[in-house]
């Protein structure tokens, strides 16, 4: 059936109530249980849902790096838009979505071009295509290899020029996604902020983390996993990933490289 796509649902006046065609399970949809112990990242597995929330757009709009003159909220303003925030405030059933609170949103920028990927890489699999790349920019789907070859090879831009590539890595039948704070920014007294924003906080990330490349099974969980990762720091987003399997990761900071267990495996060397 069709699936509605709501890239940015806002409660106005009054609480909202949304209709949807379907209403179809959240891919990492969060739960109200947890494991019982953190993992050596001191992160709970759920917690990656409320790192990568659809429920943060009143905090993000707080930090417009689009705005002509960009000014950083007050402590009082972010404070009442994290009140806004919270996957379990959101009420749902079959066929509808209600934001109880003024003010509340939901935004599925964050998922919806990995989303998309895997889903056109469906279609590909679908119609007999078993060679195809999926590319939306920096969020992709490899389908088999490339032709004539062992596998797509895949740029990994550098931060401090955007638009070269720093390395690559070679991949087929998984899907490849990136975060960063060097394109989306604004400075202001000398201090650069992203456009990634904790949902924890209220405040753009500024861990020193610069890019995370994801490499997993699919794009719609790399992007996620690379939010999350970002949003972590290179440290703990590390330990993260080396807890996911099927994905492997590249952290890109102030001063060094820092990678997964695994993911020298799709690094390619020249």
């Amino acid at each position: 059936g069709d699936v509605a796509v709501m890239t940015g649902v806002t409660g106005a006046a009054t609480a909202l109530t949304v209709a949807v065609a379907e209403l179809e399970p959240l891919p990492f949809e969060p739960v109200q249980t947890r494991q019982t112990a953190p993992t050596a990242a001191g992160v709970y597995v759920m917690d990656v849902v409320p790192l990568a929330t659809v429920t943060a757009l009143p905090v993000m709009r707080l930090w417009n790096y689009k705005a002509e003159n960009p000014r950083i909220p007050s402590m009082e303003e972010i404070a009442a838009a994290l009140r806004l925030t919270g996957w379990l405030k959101v009420q749902r059933r079959a066929g509808l979505v209600r934001l109880p609170e003024v003010g509340m949103a939901l935004d599925f920028g964050g998922w919806g071009k990995e989303y998309a990927v895997d889903m056109v890489a469906q279609i590909a699999r679908r119609h007999g295509l078993t060679q195809a790349l999926v590319d939306f920019g920096h969020d992709l789907c490899a389908v088999g290899a490339a032709p004539g070859k062992p596998a797509w090879h895949i740029g990994l831009e550098d931060p401090a020029e955007p638009g070269s590539c720093w390395g690559s890595v070679a991949v087929s039948d998984c899907a490849v996604a990136s975060s960063g704070d060097y394109l989306r920014t604004f400075t202001l007294n000398g201090r650069r902020f992203g456009h990634i924003v904790d949902p924890r906080t209220g405040w753009p990330v500024l861990n020193g983390c610069h890019q995370v490349t994801v490499i997993a099974r699919g794009c719609l969980q790399a992007g996620v996993l690379s939010t999350a990762a970002f949003i972590l720091g290179a440290e703990k987003g590390r330990i993260m990933v080396d807890e996911t399997m099927g994905a492997e990761a590249c952290f890109v900071t102030e001063t060094a490289k820092h990678q997964t267990k695994g993911f020298f495996n799709y690094v390619v060397t020249y």
